[in-house]
């Protein structure tokens, strides 16, 4: 099916103009603190008529959305890769015919997903702020007389309207700054997760009880005073720890020997370990947190019928009415556990040995089986990303041949250059996506400040950034950079 149908909307939809001339390196840097200024200002600002109710997975839907629960940036990209991720899907599985190749179709694709990105935004914003699980009317503009239905109207409105104004400071980013404004987005809502968190373990700060900080263990003096305080440090050394990996990873990769055809110069095809990059973890994550968003609001206070003392809808979900977190139930089993940044290690340990109030499984149970079951799931989506973005065997070595490169020994046949491919890709894909997946879980049970997704993500948008500009040259012409990113050059 082609999108033909969205092509009369397509001169209304607004968008962001190409430059008429290829910007220079400051105007770019000029433009992306700009969008970047503008970003955490929205992360910053309460919406008007609302107040926080929950504040479940809060750090786990920063990291994933770029988004900050309670303030404008509630929802974050969440509606621009949900609608991507819909369309990428489609496009994949033939559903919908675009050739991006042809200008109208990449036009009319572009369209409809800005389309569907506002559908998606006011869907998700009417989920957080209508059944009040999350986000309800500011009991102060209640008690003045203000309806509860207008002040929920003009919540689900702010919040919609900041994921669409995302959308396009993306594409003022792509179009006149430094690359995606979406890998932006994350990386500085990531950056500062890890800047404040860090700085809340020592001196103390929101959502960090006083008596786990570092300072409040020294106060106590006596001979534990400095282990418990080192202790305490664990999470930040985590964090340290979980950057050099994701940054050794980076430069893992096979080198699979070609020849230029005619003058058989010799010539390599670098295979990276992270040849699908955070992908299949960006997936995994986003479908995760949807059918989190969706269920929540859904189940709480469900009632289906008793069985064994509990109601049915428990098994399903069991989401405490008092505190609106899921606490069992199978969907249970696909959400992130505790973090023991919050609670200490000694309290996390006692956690993870608790039972669960309806299975009675220890929670130790719930780490392993969700470990298992995201790790499974990136594998899944990277070997999908593969064929679905064109980074299959077939697709590479078509490309390989039409410049000019062929296997050493061998004629120049696309079909010789598939089979070698098809025994490398398909392998450091599944390896990828395990390392991927596995890295972003045990991330997350030792600790680690921002999340092993968002670590994950920050270093592979910055070490992006930091090939591009040295492609681009940019070191070069403003050394103050290099010199700013230290010597990793």
């Amino acid at each position: 099916m082609k999108l033909d149908f969205i092509k009369p909307l397509v001169p209304f939809i607004p968008e962001v103009k190409k430059p008429s001339r290829v910007p220079s390196v400051k105007e770019k840097f000029v433009w992306t603190g700009i969008v970047i200024f503008l970003f955490f200002t929205m992360y910053h600002i309460v919406p008007f008529g609302v107040e926080l109710k929950g504040s479940a997975f809060v750090e786990f839907l920063q990291v994933v959305l770029a988004s900050k629960m309670g303030t404008l940036l509630t929802i974050g990209i969440g509606p621009i890769v949900l609608s991507s991720i819909i369309l990428q899907l489609f496009a994949g599985a033939k559903l919908i015919d675009v050739d991006f190749k042809n200008s109208e179709d990449k036009a009319n694709f572009t369209a409809t997903q800005k389309v569907l990105t506002v559908f998606i935004a006011i869907a998700e914003a009417a989920l957080f702020v209508i059944p009040g699980g999350y986000l309800g009317p500011s009991q102060a503009l209640l008690a003045i007389g203000i309806p509860a239905g207008i002040l929920v109207f003009l919540a689900v409105v702010q919040i919609a309207g900041a994921s669409v104004l995302l959308l396009f400071m993306d594409e003022v980013t792509s179009k006149h700054g430094l690359g995606s404004g979406i890998s932006i987005f994350i990386a500085a809502g990531v950056s500062l997760a890890i800047i404040q968190g860090s700085l809340s373990l020592i001196f103390g700060g929101k959502g960090v009880p006083e008596g786990i900080t570092v300072v409040s263990k020294l106060a106590l003096g006596g001979a534990t005073a400095i282990p418990s305080a080192l202790i305490a440090l664990l999470p930040i050394l985590f964090t340290a720890v979980i950057i050099v990996v994701c940054l050794y990873a980076e430069g893992i990769k096979v080198e699979i020997p070609l020849t230029v055809d005619r003058i058989r110069v010799r010539s390599m095809y670098p295979l990276k370990l992270l040849y699908v990059s955070v992908l299949p973890v960006i997936l995994t994550s986003a479908l995760l947190m949807n059918v989190q968003i969706i269920a929540k609001p859904l189940l709480i206070g469900a009632q289906w019928g008793d069985f064994m003392g509990h109601d049915i809808s428990h098994y399903i979900a069991f989401v405490n009415p008092g505190t609106g977190q899921m606490e069992d139930g199978m969907l249970y089993f696909l959400t992130s556990f505790g973090n023991p940044l919050y609670s200490g290690y000694e309290a996390y340990i006692q956690m993870l040995l608790t039972p669960t109030p309806i299975f009675q499984i220890p929670q130790i149970i719930h780490v392993l089986v969700y470990m298992i079951i995201y790790v499974l799931m990136c594998v899944f989506f990277g070997k999908f990303w593969i064929e679905a973005a064109g980074m299959g065997p077939e697709t590479i070595a078509g490309q390989i041949t039409q410049a000019g490169l062929s296997r050493p020994g061998f004629r120049a046949d696309p079909r010789i250059i598939r089979d070698m491919l098809d025994r490398y890709i398909m392998t450091v894909a599944v390896l990828g996506s395990i390392f991927v997946g596995m890295l972003a879980v045990l991330a997350d049970l030792t600790g680690a400040i921002g999340t092993g997704t968002g670590i994950l993500l920050t270093v592979s948008i910055v070490y992006k950034f930091y090939e591009d500009f040295k492609q681009q040259k940019i070191f070069e012409a403003y050394p103050q950079i290099n010199k700013f990113l230290g010597a990793s050059s």
